[in-house]
């Protein structure tokens, strides 16, 4: 894969480090997840005055860690992925102060630990990392997910069949249906980006989940 940009040396010698470690057995982590935040990430950066270098070496080395959604140290993800991190970019040549930044921000980014970002940096991978969660290719990372925990022993169903989108009496709960998923985070995400490109994306995502919702809920009620 040649996803990387050409503008900064190092992450060429990264990514190759970061690939052979990587899940390759969940589609919602993979190897294109990645490429996806890196591109939002160096995309961002400039918006956020953050270094592209940094911003794109911390997207790179932001899943090292896929501890699956339903595990109890999934709030731990981002701490595990950053120790992971910090050899593999010394190797592809990044200084130890700059290491201790990429780190921190990794640390920090992910929905479960719910840290707001401390610096640029941080609003950067947090955003590039959040528009991957939304849209279409969040609604197709939700079902991907579901299955992978459907498939690990937790029984886990599509939707509730009564109330699809718990709009009656029930609360949602994702761990039981995972279209319900959309209303305990992902509907949430738009109203919680930091920078101003970051918003405008998010709202066109959030519309296409919305869509996808109504359509959903129209087909699995019909009688």
């Amino acid at each position: 894969m040649t996803f990387v940009s050409t503008d900064f040396p190092r992450h060429a010698g990264l990514w190759p480090l970061v690939e052979a470690v990587l899940d390759s057995t969940d589609l919602a982590h993979d190897a294109d997840h990645i490429a996806r935040v890196y591109r939002w990430a160096l995309r961002l950066a400039p918006e956020a005055g953050a270094d592209g270098d940094l911003a794109g070496a911390a997207a790179l080395v932001h899943d090292l860690v896929n501890v699956p959604k339903e595990h109890e140290q999934r709030a731990d993800a981002g701490h595990q992925s950053a120790q992971a991190a910090a050899p593999l970019l010394k190797q592809a040549g990044y200084r130890d102060d700059e290491v201790a930044q990429i780190a921190d921000v990794v640390a920090t980014s992910s929905w479960s630990c719910g840290q707001s970002p401390r610096s640029p940096l941080a609003k950067v991978l947090q955003d590039a990392d959040r528009l991957d969660a939304i849209g279409a290719i969040g609604i197709a990372r939700t079902f991907v997910c579901a299955q992978g925990i459907h498939g690990r022993g937790r029984r886990l169903r599509l939707h509730q069949l009564d109330d699809v989108l718990a709009q009656g009496e029930r609360q949602p709960d994702d761990r039981r249906f995972a279209l319900d998923h959309f209303q305990t985070k992902l509907l949430k995400l738009a109203d919680r980006m930091h920078l101003p490109s970051a918003r405008q994306e998010a709202q066109r995502r959030q519309q296409a989940m919305l869509d996808f919702l109504s359509a959903f809920e129209r087909e699995a009620s019909a009688r």
